[in-house]
């Protein structure tokens, strides 16, 4: 079975998605899956530099409203065992590298682990994940090589790939993330709850049993 999830790594409800699909994924160790993660930028605007994140949520949401949705998401979190620190997070960055360093990963098959890293040094620790150096410290914590990896990132390599698997995604009628493809043929939108998972994994594998 395959799934690919198109999700951003400074969207929180990504990360709560990849907890809850794991849950699924362990409720049902009979299936095996290939699991492929996919380009998708919330703010497609943002500038090079990032922006103060104190003025983007202000300018997204209102100073209180941001407040009530991020206690909300916090407070789901701690039900998947997720610690989620938002005050320690001083910018918003624009998420171009950190995609372009996931599909760097997908090439010596640590692409999972790279994901678990960046949602691990944003939202926990608050790191930048608009700097390169950044970037290549939290791949080299992942599994990566620290130096190849800074290399890599400063080549501009799949900056064009990353605009385009998020062009694709809004192509495909994505309006919000996370979204989980089964198989090319079944989605699956938004931090669902591992029971709903269950009736697409039973119709891939009834799929591919048939096959």
């Amino acid at each position: 079975m395959r799934i690919e999830i198109f999700s951003d790594t400074i969207c929180p409800w990504c990360f709560i998605g990849k907890r809850r699909l794991e849950r699924a994924l362990a409720m049902r160790p009979d299936v095996p899956v290939e699991i492929h993660w996919r380009a998708y930028q919330l703010n497609p605007w943002m500038p090079p530099e990032g922006m103060d994140r104190a003025q983007y949520l202000a300018a997204k949401f209102g100073s209180a409203d941001s407040a009530r949705v991020y206690d909300t998401i916090a407070q789901v979190g701690l039900a998947q065992g997720i610690e989620f620190r938002f005050d320690r997070i001083p910018r918003t960055p624009n998420t171009i590298d950190s995609h372009r360093l996931i599909r760097h990963a997908q090439a010596v098959g640590r692409q999972d682990e790279v994901v678990e890293a960046l949602f691990t040094a944003y939202f926990l620790e608050g790191r930048n994940l608009g700097s390169r150096a950044e970037l290549a410290r939290i791949g080299a914590e992942a599994g990566l090589d620290e130096a190849e990896t800074r290399r890599w990132l400063d080549s501009e390599a799949d900056t064009d790939a990353v605009r385009h698997e998020d062009a694709l995604a809004r192509r495909m009628g994505i309006q919000g993330v996370p979204c989980f493809i089964v198989d090319r043929k079944w989605a699956i939108s938004g931090a669902q709850e591992p029971e709903y998972f269950m009736p697409l994994f039973d119709l891939a594998t009834t799929r591919e049993a048939a096959e």
